[in-house]
């Protein structure tokens, strides 16, 4: 129970808090963006409001409001709402909340909600320990992370529990978040005024993060006030302006989502291989881009161009791999900065090349006939000759022998005949010399369709 003195010591806390603890929605009115989670007809909104919610896990970026909802369901809720933190909480305060939790139910017919933010960070053997009580509704569990649940959280745990996805909020999304901030008594209370310009560069800086648009705002408030003028508008009780200099000081670049080991990684790096597939060397270079500004180790970049060169360009330009094996050197000898050049030069080489994907088609067809065909035995007269019985097998022609330095000869083993595994995607290199050699058999030129 709340009493005087907690309520004006909470009022006090919260004075001293950061711009984005004040500025918390404390409903699902004041919440701001994520239609698609908490629209009007979602599960989770109606679950909210009827107070009948089972476990779920909120999966999205950081600053999209997976905690702020944990809040607002704290706030609507007849159950007991504990919290739990995934870095410092053991197994042991884990058991103990369920202990609380089970007494709490048996003995005041009380449910229990059991936030725990960063889930992903817990242990197994913690996950673990939650799965009896999610399942028998002891604890209703509210996980949060920034990481996919379904490779961070037991599978037993995930499917006990309802996942929803949040996503980057929008530019008008932060905009009203911003000017909600501006204005109102929890926040910046009408003393500083943003134009139009300022708040489009406090969205274009926030990338979708709710939390990092408002410390901006909060920052840049700190920095308006240090501008000369500013004091004979704080004594006449005018509003300080925020100029799109204040917000570009108080956060100098763009703050793009990426993580080394999490989904973002692994979006922007599989963008970035489509993209040189796709032959557009703009958006390889954009997705380089991203890759180096957060950090990115220049070998793996350079690894995957090296990867790409082979499985998408192959032998229709057998340069590619040349210059994505040079790149990697340029990485691994030079490093950053200088090496990015390296790597945007293999990158757009990679994009403009012709594309063929006959290598990666041809070996794993010959991969998948030798593992579910059986043995086919070696053609004699390849077999090597160093052996007894040898001069039996068949006889070998040695293509040195004849003028074009080819003759017909088998050299599959029998049923398979040639065409069987690699055949050129008629384009570049591969198919100017597919169309060379079958003149060579045949004196003639092919029919390319054959």
């Amino acid at each position: 129970m709340e009493t005087l003195f907690s309520s004006n010591e909470r009022a006090r806390r919260l004075g001293h808090a950061p711009l984005a603890v004040r500025m918390r929605p404390a409903s699902l009115d004041e919440y701001v963006g994520q239609q698609k989670a908490v629209g009007p007809d979602s599960w989770l909104r109606r679950a909210i409001e009827r107070d009948v919610l089972s476990s779920v896990i909120l999966y999205g970026p950081a600053g999209t409001g997976k905690t702020t909802l944990a809040h607002i369901i704290a706030a609507h809720t007849r159950s007991e709402f504990v919290e739990v933190s995934a870095v410092t909480g053991t197994v042991k305060d884990l058991r103990r909340e369920i202990e609380e939790a089970q007494r709490r139910l048996m003995a005041f017919d009380r449910r229990t909600i059991l936030f725990i933010d960063e889930i992903h960070r817990f242990s197994r053997s913690q996950q673990d320990a939650l799965l009896h009580a999610v399942e028998n509704r002891t604890v209703v569990m509210i996980g949060a992370t920034t990481e996919n649940p379904y490779f961070e959280v037991n599978s037993a745990l995930l499917s006990r529990s309802r996942v929803v996805e949040l996503e980057p909020l929008s530019d008008e999304d932060i905009a009203v978040l911003v000017r909600r901030a501006v204005a109102d008594e929890r926040g910046l209370a009408g003393a500083y005024a943003l134009d139009d310009d300022a708040v489009e560069a406090v969205c274009t800086l926030a990338a979708g993060d709710a939390r990092s648009a408002l410390t901006t705002l909060e920052l840049a408030s700190e920095f308006a006030l240090t501008r000369p003028e500013s004091d004979a508008l704080v004594e006449a009780g005018e509003p300080v302006p925020i100029t799109v200099e204040d917000v570009r000081t108080a956060n100098p670049r763009r703050g793009l989502p990426y993580d080394k080991n999490g989904d973002m990684h692994y979006d922007v790096i599989s963008a970035f291989i489509k993209s040189m597939r796709g032959s557009d060397p703009d958006a390889a270079v954009y997705w380089l881009a991203r890759m180096i500004d957060a950090g990115e180790d220049p070998k793996f970049i350079a690894r995957r161009i090296m990867i790409q060169a082979s499985e998408d360009i192959g032998n229709a330009d057998p340069q590619a791999l040349l210059v994505a094996a040079a790149a990697f050197k340029s990485a691994e000898v030079i490093g950053y900065p200088e090496c990015r050049i390296n790597l945007a030069q293999a990158a757009i080489y990679n994009a403009l090349a012709p594309k063929s994907n006959a290598a990666e088609a041809a070996i794993d067809a010959a991969l998948e006939d030798v593992r579910t065909s059986g043995r086919r035995e070696v053609p004699s007269h390849l077999r090597d000759r160093h052996r007894p019985g040898s001069e039996e097998y068949g006889t070998y022609l040695y293509p040195h022998d004849y003028p074009e330095g080819w003759v017909e000869q088998r050299y599959l083993p029998e049923g398979l005949e040639r065409g069987c595994f690699w055949q050129p995607d008629g384009r570049g290199w591969e198919q100017w010399r597919f169309e060379q050699s079958s003149r060579d058999r045949s004196g003639a030129a092919p029919d390319v369709g054959d």
